[in-house]
Parts: structure tokens; sequence; C-alpha cells
């Protein structure tokens, strides 16, 4: 298993190089100029060559390139354009936030999607199964952002049993949850709809396998079959899901941090796009562009430990 690891993590390295520098490349050919952004659009000619020469653009293109990567090596992402902040710092500040909403998004899609999936391959057919399978559809259909917009008018406009907008604080952990269970659950349910239709379809597959045949005539109990030889089986094709749609869950999260008004990396992300602040903007796709590699890294070590034939391929 270590070897199956060390060789999934060196190939994850070239990949996230790769990634890296699309980053690089898309935000220098983007339009715009960041000297310009900084100063203004009336600042004069000798201004914009000053401030291009401080930040570095007057450079070949690989010495960037090479800047870039040492700094990032640092864990230096330069300083924003706008109000001049580490934008380490403020990366900093925010972090937690995103990877709270994505987790607990992750905790409540596996919560009711994998329960709802064994559940509706077991009564396939019946009303329990056609109900799971209009479910799944309906969260196919339905974007994360608009999902939390109703669920806002809901659970705080009508009921007011949770706040509008904002993340609480940290430190407080009821409030920081009272704040997070609305958010979580717009990404979380989406997420359930996946899970619900990867899981019956991978549970259909195995149920009538010889395994499971022999598994009920040796006397084990049905509870033990279903988990033991059945589910664990056809975590597979789950475990794949989970990881794509963990990716999809992180982009999702940029809506939804903006209509619950959220902090996190979406909201900072939007706010350095309108204000044209390309060192923010660029340290905030890096940090997004890790998470996927991290994930497709975590699913890969995965399908290692669910089925041992795969360390050995």
């Amino acid at each position: 298993m270590l070897s199956y690891m060390l060789r999934r993590i060196l190939v994850s390295i070239p990949i996230l190089l790769v990634v890296l520098t699309l980053v690089f490349l898309l935000v220098r050919i983007a339009p715009g100029d960041p000297a310009v952004a900084a100063l203004g659009d009336y600042a004069s000619q000798e201004a914009v060559e000053r401030m291009r020469e401080r930040m570095g653009l007057n450079a070949p293109l690989w010495l960037q390139y090479v800047h870039f990567l040492g700094k990032l090596v640092q864990g230096d992402f330069g300083r924003s354009l706008i109000n001049d902040v580490p934008v380490s710092q403020q990366i900093r500040r925010v972090l937690p936030y995103t990877l709270e909403l994505t987790g607990a998004g992750i905790f409540f899609g596996l919560l009711f999607g994998v329960p709802l999936g064994v559940v509706t391959a077991l009564r396939r057919n019946t009303l329990l199964d056609y109900g799971g399978r209009i479910f799944g559809l309906a969260g196919l259909s339905v974007p994360a952002f608009y999902l939390g917009i109703l669920l806002m008018l809901l659970f705080s406009v009508q009921l007011d049993w949770f706040p509008v907008v904002g993340g609480g604080e940290l430190s407080d952990l009821r409030d920081n949850l009272h704040h997070l269970v609305l958010p979580a659950l717009s990404l979380g349910l989406i997420m359930t709809a996946y899970i619900t239709r990867m899981t019956r379809s991978a549970m259909l597959q195995v149920l009538n396998e010889d395994y499971m045949r022999t598994a009920r005539a040796k006397g084990l109990r049905e509870r033990i079959v279903l988990l033991r030889h059945g589910l664990r089986t056809a975590l597979i094709p789950i475990v794949s899901v989970i990881g794509v749609y963990s990716i999809v869950l992180i982009g999702s999260s940029v809506m939804t941090e903006v209509v619950f008004s959220r902090p996190g990396l979406g909201k900072l992300m939007v706010g350095a796009m309108k204000q044209r602040d390309y060192t923010t903007l660029q340290s905030i796709m890096v940090i997004y562009a890790s998470f996927v590699v991290i994930i497709n890294l975590v699913t890969d070590l995965a399908y290692g430990m669910l089925d041992p034939r795969i360390r050995y391929q």
C-alpha cells in the first residue's frame, strides 16, 4: 500500500505543475493591464511603467514564471493590488469558511445519499424507489445557488430559524454552525442526488451476484451481506462520483458564498475579479487548482484501500 501511495503522489506532482502553469498563463493573457488596474484608468504612462516594473511585468515571461513558482514554494502569494495587504493573510482569514462549507456539503451528501441509494435499490420499482429517482433527477436539475435562495426564503425569511447572511464567528461553535446549516444543505442536498443515483445503480449490479447468494446460503445476516459484501463491492463507482462531485462542489461553493454573503475563497475571488486584483485572483485560482489535484489523489488512494487489486495494476 505504501508503494502505491508513493506512486500516486509522484504522479500528482507533475499534474499540479501543469495546472499551476495554466493558471499563470491564463492570468497573463486575461484582458486588461494589472498596472492600470492598480493605478486607475487616468494614471500617466510614466506611473504605469513604474508600476509594471515594480510588479515585475516587464521581465521576460519565463523569468516571471520562475519567480511565480519560487514565491509559491516559499508560501508567498504576493500583495493585493487594491489594499496592499498580503494575499496569504486574506486567504488564511477566509479559507476555514470555504473548507467547512465544502466538508459539510460532502458530509450531508454521504449521510443522506448512501442510505437512500441502498434503500431504493432494495425496494426497486416501488413507490419509495420512484420517489428516490424523482428526487435524484430534481437534484441534478437545480443549481446550488438557486436551491440556496429557496432554503433562505423558507427557513430564514418565513420561519426565521436560521440567519439570512453571514458566516458566524469561528470562535463561537454554536454561532458558526447556525450560519453553516443552510449553505451546507444547499450543496449537500444536490450532492445527495448524485450519490443516491450512483449508489442505487451500483447496488443493483451486485445484489444478484453469486457471492451475495453464497453469503446468504452461509446463514449470514442480511445486514452483514448487504454492508460487507454488497456495499463494499459497490463503493468503487460511488467513490468515483464522490471525488468528481467534490470538485464540482468546490465550484458551486463560490456562488453559494455569494448568495449567503459568507466569507470564503469564492466571495474573495468574485471581489478580486470585479476590482481586477490580478494578484489575489491568481492566488485563489492556485488554491482551487491544488484542491482539485488533492481530491483526485485522495480518490485514487481510496481505490487502493477498497480494492487491493488496483494497487498491483
